[in-house]
């Protein structure tokens, strides 16, 4: 990249943009950087018109930079990174997945339920979020952009096979493993992180 890159960050399912604020903190001060909420999730609140991963995807549509946008995701957020990867392939030009469910079908990979701890820990939060199970496996191979996938391997919810499939359905992914973490490592494990992100990012 000639021009410090824009980085748009995507929250999982809890919805809150704070998730990604510890590893923002820690990339270079340059870079431009967009934190989104969803609207409806976690304890964020309800807008209308705000009913599934359609509207999601044009929210953060809205937000992408004029230029090439780096689109970094955690967990649900992937679903949308990618939307965004498949439908403006011009304006994405990286992306960062953390513990993503990436659009695939998480069940054949062994992957705990993670609904009903969401539900107790976020009452309020919109029900489509628990019924509406996305798979996008047979667009991802047209994904053109670098991707760093990183996972942890004590994550039952996003398990390690997940980000190894990704890595060999998508052209041009790496994977990296972060040994113990768990389903929010991208937060608080962000000083560990952030060097990769940084590397891949700033193309070194």
């Amino acid at each position: 990249m000639t021009t410090a890159p824009h980085l748009l960050f995507l929250p999982g399912a809890g919805g809150a943009a704070p998730f990604w604020h510890p590893l923002g903190a820690l990339l270079p001060a340059d870079w431009a950087k967009t934190y989104l909420n969803w609207p409806g999730l976690g304890h964020e609140g309800h807008r209308e018109g705000f009913d599934g991963f359609d509207a999601l995807t044009a929210w953060a549509e809205r937000h992408l930079a004029e230029g090439d946008t780096v689109v970094v995701a955690q967990s649900m957020g992937a679903i949308v990174a990618l939307r965004l990867a498949l439908r403006f392939p011009g304006r994405i030009s990286k992306l960062v997945l953390t513990a993503g469910s990436g659009g695939l079908d998480m069940g054949r990979f062994g992957a705990a339920d993670w609904r009903p701890a969401y539900r107790a820990a976020f009452p309020a939060a919109a029900r489509w979020i628990e019924t509406e199970k996305p798979d996008h496996t047979a667009e991802i191979g047209r994904i053109a952009q670098a991707t760093l996938l990183l996972w942890g391997d004590a994550d039952a919810i996003s398990p390690v096979g997940v980000g190894r499939h990704l890595e060999r359905l998508l052209p041009h992914a790496r994977l990296h493993i972060i040994a113990g973490g768990d389903h929010d490592f991208a937060k608080e494990r962000a000083a560990e992180i952030a060097p990769l992100v940084t590397a891949h990012i700033g193309g070194i």
